[in-house]
């Protein structure tokens, strides 16, 4: 059995291992896979595992032997399902592995413009609070948590892993999300409509799939909505956000402060607004990748391997 990995790395750096994947088969490792050699490299493969490089229909006509794919993610949309099912390949994807990372992330956020830890550290490793008069100093207004209105964009298990981490800070919660569902222990979260949750969240975080509904979901209209100190945080997808128009929000004071793990084009072009925007604190889709999430991941990803060779079908996505 021909395992290939087209694009390792960013699960496993070198901090895991491929033993469990590696017992199931021949494996193959590489750490990232360009366009042009997909085909040579999956070329024999009766299984291909990959994160982000994309198994096209055209790509996948071609691999004969091919009866697997397991994408190294929740999201699947980089490979075409359509073609795969026609073929009678398997999809499976990896779900709920980071829940408890990527809400740990948008506290991160959220800490950080509340208490500005970076900033403050930074002023007094310069010498600024050797320099003052004063026991201590602020840069700016500091904030408690506590009675903040959190407003969560979808609910799913990310959306209410934030909502669980928010009570404990005694944040204010209200959703919005396609369907309203009761959830144990979060039943004073109130779901209210997308334009209440942008006009009285004191942030507001994003948690929803990318559809042709939350496409550009953050645009000058509903920034302009938002209070101007609130700040918003994607986590999600970058396509959730119209990049220019939260730039210029930023730098006009529309909102108060943005943070993104996500952008529309990852690594982005050294063009795209945001990175020079005011206010604005990005990470490089982090908010997935702690050990402990990838080592979820990993375990994930070889029992759906597993349950296939062993004629079932665990997570399948087609």
């Amino acid at each position: 059995m021909k395992i290939v990995v087209l694009d390792g790395y960013t699960l496993n750096p070198g901090d895991l291992d491929w033993e469990a994947i590696g017992g199931l088969g021949e494996l193959t490792v590489y750490d990232r896979t360009p366009k042009e050699e997909i085909a040579t490299r999956a070329a024999g493969a009766e299984i291909l595992l990959t994160n982000k490089t994309p198994l096209s229909a055209e790509i996948i006509e071609g691999l004969n032997e091919l009866k697997y794919i397991g994408v190294l993610a929740t999201g699947y949309n980089i490979v075409d399902v359509e073609a795969a099912a026609k073929r009678g390949i398997v999809v499976t994807n990896v779900p709920n592995y980071g829940n408890n990372s990527v809400a740990q992330l948008v506290f991160a956020f959220i800490l950080q413009h509340a208490s500005r830890v970076d900033a403050h550290s930074e002023a007094a490793r310069g010498g600024r609070w050797a320099a003052g008069p004063d026991f201590m100093f602020a840069l700016s207004p500091l904030h408690e948590l506590v009675g903040m209105t959190l407003g969560i964009v979808g609910f799913g298990s990310i959306g209410q892993q934030v909502a669980r981490i928010a009570l404990a800070f005694g944040m204010r919660i209200i959703v919005h999300s396609r369907s309203e569902k009761s959830v144990p222990g979060l039943e004073q979260v109130t779901f209210v409509s997308t334009e209440e949750l942008f006009r009285e969240a004191d942030a507001v975080t994003l948690h929803c799939p990318l559809t042709a509904d939350t496409q550009g979901l953050i645009n000058a209209a509903t920034l302009s909505m938002m209070k101007k100190s609130a700040l918003l945080i994607n986590t999600a997808r970058g396509g959730h956000v119209v990049e220019q128009d939260l730039a210029d929000a930023l730098n006009a004071g529309v909102i108060a402060a943005a943070g993104l793990d996500v952008l529309s084009a990852e690594p982005p072009s050294p063009a795209n607004p945001l990175l020079t925007a005011a206010n604005c604190m990005i990470t490089p889709h982090i908010g997935w990748a702690t050990v402990e999430a990838r080592g979820r991941l990993m375990g994930i990803a070889s029992g759906n391997l597993s349950a296939f060779l062993q004629g079932r079908a665990v997570n399948r996505v087609n």
